[in-house]
């Protein structure tokens, strides 16, 4: 009995010596290091802009206080970035990716070109879950939603591709509240879109408000955009008087698709992975350091100045969401593709 014990008590020993070097081994691993931060979309827009202020600061939070570089590879909707993340960059948690969370619900409806499974991705989390909302120009000379409706005033928005706020928040709001709106896709950011829209090339935009404050600061205070409706299941303390998408369904069908598509994206918007098959313990070493950036004040206050909103999710939590989205009604995802291919 006595030597039975003292085999468990060594085999328990040798296996709490192992996790423990393990661990170390994993935390000095960053030490000297590179992280590549890959952005989907161009420089000078909201994910380029959340993902330079974190870049500033996730190093501090990890063991071995690694550099990070923010690497921007935009283009067709930031899917060519995600492609890459998942097939190409190696799965060393030494690549993180950030690209449009849409593409997700667009994998699932069977959008050409896909060459991810985004169940499949190491998730480490979201640093907001986005409030998106509808601007357009108040040269249009709309004031409210039922002018807009009532006039059948035809208005130009500019779209990024497929999986993007600023395509399938326009396209539902279209389908389900008969919104009168051409959108004109392809353009490679929120910031090409900014520069069409004070040329009147466009005249409007589906963008998160996080977005629209951080890097639409003049057109908002000049008042040459307007938001007039939040794509959000509740009104955002910044604009009490700004009524909801949902207030203008007439449908339950219309508020279903509203809820799967438009008030569920907020949650997944803007996701940051790494390759399939990065190391578990590398991941959660990072989970935890983003955890900790979001929480620290320097990062906070950086983010204040720059008017990014921080609501942050953590990469357990987002990858439950992402499971569920592969687990929709077949009915309803057959009316999403009708609306959203």
């Amino acid at each position: 009995m006595g030597a039975r014990f003292g085999a468990l008590v060594a085999v328990s020993l040798i296996a709490l010596a192992i996790v423990a070097r393990e661990a170390e081994s994993a935390s000095s691993f960053y030490e000297g290091k590179t992280i590549r931060l890959i952005v989907g979309a161009s420089a000078g827009g909201g994910y380029d802009t959340y993902s330079r202020v974190m870049a500033r600061h996730l190093g501090k939070h990890i063991a071995g206080n690694p550099t990070l570089v923010v690497e921007n590879m935009p283009g067709a909707g930031t899917l060519i970035s995600a492609n890459h993340v998942y097939k190409v960059a190696k799965p060393d948690g030494l690549t993180i990716g950030h690209f449009i969370g849409g593409l997700i619900l667009q994998q699932l409806l069977g959008k050409p070109g896909i060459e991810f499974d985004g169940r499949r991705f190491e998730y480490l989390g979201v640093p907001a879950q986005d409030n998106t909302v509808m601007g357009i120009a108040s040269a249009s000379g709309v004031t409210s939603p039922e002018q807009w409706m009532t006039s059948k005033t035809i208005i130009k928005f500019g779209g990024v591709g497929p999986g993007s706020a600023a395509d399938d928040i326009t396209r539902l709001a279209h389908a389900t509240i008969g919104l009168p709106i051409q959108l004109v896709s392809g353009y490679k950011g929120t910031a090409e879109i900014r520069l069409a829209f004070n040329s009147g090339e466009i005249g409007g935009l589906s963008n998160s408000w996080e977005s629209f404050k951080a890097t639409w600061p003049k057109e908002l205070e000049s008042g040459t955009l307007r938001i007039i409706l939040q794509a959000v299941s509740k009104r955002h303390p910044d604009l009490p008087n700004v009524p909801l998408v949902v207030d203008y369904a007439k449908t339950e069908e219309a508020r279903r698709l509203i809820q799967v598509g438009i008030h569920d994206y907020a949650v997944t918007a803007r996701p940051y992975v790494f390759p399939p098959g990065t190391p578990k313990e590398r991941v959660q070493i990072l989970r935890q350091a983003f955890m900790a950036t979001m929480r620290d004040p320097e990062f906070l206050a950086e983010a204040n100045k720059s008017k990014l909103d921080i609501n942050p999710l953590p990469g357990e939590s987002l990858e439950k969401t992402v499971a569920g989205i592969f687990q929709l009604d077949a009915r309803l995802v057959s009316k999403l593709k009708e609306i959203l291919k």
